[in-house]
């Protein structure tokens, strides 16, 4: 409780100065005038003008606050390692055995830096932004101090500088070891785009906390490196001293490059050893030769599909007379070009990307020999692509050349000639080539002529019958039989498209079809795109989440093992999907690699930027702490050599000595309440005035 005296005037300011100002001035006449009753006018007027101030004792109702000590638990990734989750608990522990809550100290424990995503990631381990948080609310006058439990790698300790310390005591209890070593890998130069078939080069160093006091066969490290999952080689390193690696780039889409350094001696942890490098692989200039065997409806289709992306460069040629026949025109006023047999199919041939055969007709243009190396193309890793018209079946079909031992389709001689709709497979459903086109037909719907429930797409109206001896049937035609076929042959891929009608979804008839996403699709795998692979594991990173996609052509579950950045693992089962692809997804807890496996495939996915400022070194230090700790009075100590004693302290006294840390008593207290009482009651300074003035007139009457 607490007494005080406070005015509270009967009467406004203004009037009680002017009052006062008169009184003064006919005090000052009467003492010149040398009247005898003047003293107790003016002891009247003065308890006259102390009545109208209305003097009154105030006294205030308290209630003490207890004070406020706050302790920030670091729950950070690198808390994890070796004994100091432990250290930190039997630490919060002591803590709270130390500083029992009570009437005069509350205890806030507050964990930061273990929530995905946030503190503890990219951004490092940010315990002053949760300190901050948990005091937003609280005045100052109660706070006794702040004690951190961390391993001192804390990434927003405010400046000394900018005068951003905390005004009570900030104590830290470091867990780990004075004397940790760290080994770690860092990248940093990488490039994140490259041309498919170049080569890029990614510049990184290999640190170590004690390599520069070690003998000079120590100053060595073994980098290994893995792309996509697969070894790519190993590397002695100078350890401290920038080193160069190149790597090629085999396909478009991202590339992961994964170098890991060997673990040294006595290493707290080798959660630093590793590193990522995502590269996207981008084509230059895709080469296509299309080689049309003679002019029909079609063939514009497959021009105007392919001048319209600006990332392929077209060769095209369209075969009008066999190199036999007769042509009384002089040479040199022959405005067409001579087919450049040998300059395509034997200079030139590895450079295409792709090689699309629209109805062939052999007629001696090609010899045997050049198509029989154009199988040895395919066969090396190239890409074929076959639409083929009625010619198919007869005596001049390609089938009857060495192309023929590649095809997975054989003719049969028979050409089919009524309205159909394309459909897909069952198979085609899962293929990434035909699933989920635009306007998918219904499986099992009629040939011809029922419209209610008949596919989306128009209709075609000639087929080229086949056997099928190899490869996947996408798409059939009336009566199932295969309309688009694909295989692998070697390290190539071949296609089949058995009709030459795909022009009349171009053109619009009967509502059209999905043509140019059908045709980009099949490009693409052939050329080896990794999102059109049909046997896939794929893994990206989106919003905190690790989003895991495993697509196959089997309609059996599989099991995936996802292993996080910190090498904890849990296994996964993915149930097979209509469309080909099981999905399934995690938290993305930590930043770095993740890295999904199945029984033959690895996957990997970079969760922020593959290097979060938590790995960065992962000793116990007391380095970035030390400025705000000194500024603020507090005391710094090593949970390894015990906790340390803790106390009271009042303000203006030391608040950190040795082996003992303190919190500040504030004595602080919130009122609750207020009592008036009147100094003078008016009653008396009433009598007192009268008797004043009545005296006063006394005095002058003698």
């Amino acid at each position: 409780m607490s007494d005080g005296i406070v005015l509270a005037p009967l009467v406004p300011w203004p009037l009680i100065a002017v009052l006062g100002v008169v009184a003064l001035a006919l005090l000052t006449v009467a003492v010149v005038r040398g009247g005898r009753g003047w003293i107790l006018r003016t002891l009247a007027l003065v308890v006259l003008a102390v009545s109208l101030l209305n003097p009154r004792i105030v006294r205030e109702q308290q209630k003490p606050q207890p004070d406020l000590a706050v302790i920030v638990v670091d729950e950070s990734p690198s808390q994890k390692i070796g004994g100091r989750r432990a250290q930190t608990e039997e630490a919060l522990a002591a803590l709270r055995a130390a500083l029992p809550e009570s009437e005069t100290l509350e205890v806030r424990v507050v964990r930061a830096g273990g929530e995905a995503g946030g503190e503890g990631g990219v951004r490092g381990t940010r315990l002053f932004a949760a300190l901050h948080r948990a005091l937003a609310d609280e005045a100052n006058e109660r706070l006794a101090g702040a004690v951190l439990v961390t391993d001192g790698q804390v990434h927003d300790v405010p400046t000394v500088e900018d005068g951003t310390p905390l005004s009570v005591p900030v104590h830290v209890l470091l867990t780990g070891d004075p004397d940790e070593r760290d080994r770690r890998l860092i990248v940093e130069q990488a490039p994140a785009y490259g041309l498919v078939g170049k080569g890029f080069e990614i510049v990184y160093k290999v640190e170590d906390t004690v390599a520069v006091r070690t003998a000079a066969k120590d100053r060595r490290a073994i980098v290994r490196f893995r792309v996509n999952g697969v070894a790519a080689g190993a590397v002695e390193a100078v350890v401290g001293s920038p080193q160069r690696q190149s790597f090629i780039l085999e396909h478009a889409g991202p590339t992961v490059v994964e170098l890991a350094v060997e673990a040294a001696s006595g290493e707290v942890s080798e959660l630093n050893n590793r590193a990522a490098v995502v590269v996207n692989g981008i084509r230059d200039r895709l080469r296509v030769l299309l080689v049309s065997g003679q002019p029909h409806v079609g063939e514009r289709t497959w021009r105007n599909l392919l001048k319209s992306d600006p990332s392929v460069d077209l060769v095209h040629f369209t075969i009008l007379r066999p190199p036999d026949k007769n042509e009384m025109t002089p040479l040199k006023e022959l405005s067409l070009i001579v087919f450049p047999v040998q300059e395509l199919f034997q200079n030139k041939l590895y450079d295409f990307d792709l090689i699309i055969f629209d109805r062939y007709v052999v007629r001696g243009v090609l010899p045997r020999m050049y198509l029989g190396r154009i199988a040895d193309y395919l066969k090396d890793g190239g890409a074929l692509l076959l639409a083929v018209g009625p010619e198919f079946a007869g005596p001049r079909s390609l089938y009857r050349t060495p192309l023929g031992e590649i095809m997975p389709g054989l003719p049969t001689g028979r050409i089919v000639e009524q309205a159909f709709r394309p459909e897909v497979t069952e198979l085609g459903r899962r293929h990434p080539v035909t699933s989920g086109l635009p306007g998918e037909a219904v499986s099992g719907a009629a040939d011809e002529g029922d419209d209610a429930k008949g596919p989306t797409w128009g209709r075609w109206f000639r087929l080229v019958e086949t056997d099928v001896r190899g490869g996947n049937v996408l798409m059939s035609g009336p009566g199932g039989r295969p309309l688009l076929i694909v295989e692998r042959v070697g390290k190539g891929r071949i296609a089949q498209v058995l009709s030459d009608q795909i022009w009349l979804w171009a053109r619009g008839f009967e509502g059209g079809g999905p043509h140019a996403e059908l045709l980009r699709r099949l490009a693409h795998w052939l050329m080896k795109e990794p999102e059109l692979e049909e046997e896939n594991l794929a893994v990206s990173v989106e919003d905190g989440r690790v989003l895991i996609e495993r697509r196959s052509l089997g309609l059996e579950d599989s099991e995936v093992t996802v292993t996080s950045p910190s090498g904890a693992t849990q296994t996964l089962v993915l149930e097979a999907g209509a469309d080909g692809v099981a999905r399934a997804e995690v938290p993305a807890t930590e930043f770095g690699l993740y890295r999904v496996e199945d029984d033959a495939r690895t996957a990997l996915a970079v969760a922020g930027t593959g290097r979060p400022l938590e790995f960065v070194d992962l000793r116990a230090t007391a380095e970035p702490l030390e400025a705000v700790v000194k500024a603020t009075g507090g005391g710094i100590a090593w949970l390894a050599e015990g906790v340390p004693d803790f106390r009271r302290t009042g303000v203006g006294r030391d608040t950190a000595g040795r082996g003992w840390m303190g919190l500040r008593r504030n004595r602080s207290y919130v009122v609750t309440g207020l009592a008036e009482i009147p100094l003078l009651p008016g009653l008396i300074m009433l009598a007192l005035v009268l008797g004043g003035l009545a005296g006063a007139w006394w005095r002058e009457s003698r």
